[in-house]
């Protein structure tokens, strides 16, 4: 099929590189291109955290909850003081 398309110029740069990169013709390089868009992307990778051994805790954890709500606290009447 033969038809006219106006390409953004970024488009045509995409497409002059796969151009010299696959040795193929303009033709060739579109109609691939067009068919890897058409075929949808990638699957995103699955999202990685490194890990580290942080060692043995020098304090206590058990509490922990009960000391972020006194912190929380003391940063909200802190606020309440200061009038924010």
């Amino acid at each position: 099929m033969r038809t006219t398309v106006t390409l953004d110029a970024d488009v045509e740069q995409i497409i002059r590189r796969r151009m010299r990169e696959k040795g193929v013709s303009f033709k060739q390089a579109l109609n691939d291109s067009v068919r890897e868009g058409a075929a949808g992307a990638r699957p995103p990778r699955a999202f990685t955290s490194p890990v580290f051994n942080m060692g043995t805790p020098s304090v206590p954890l058990t509490k922990a909850l009960h000391l972020a709500a006194q912190l929380e606290d003391e940063g909200i009447i802190g606020k309440m003081e200061r009038g924010v």
